[in-house]
């Protein structure tokens, strides 16, 4: 994934997001605000994962 950032199409993908990992809130999906590291920990906290784990989803559904 291309820097930091999920790019371009945030405000597209928070539905995309909301629905593959539904316990994160509205507030953290306006938190995160397009910024792949800010997912990828919210993600880990709401699931348990590990860093991996998470980089690796966040990876497959945005690639």
């Amino acid at each position: 994934m291309n820097n930091d950032r999920i790019e371009g199409n945030w405000k597209e993908m928070k539905g995309k997001v909301q629905q593959q990992w539904g316990k994160l809130t509205d507030d953290d999906i306006d938190k995160i605000d397009g910024r792949r590291e800010e997912l990828v920990g919210k993600i880990q906290k709401a699931y348990g994962k590990s860093r991996e784990e998470a980089e690796k989803e966040v990876d497959h559904h945005f690639s």
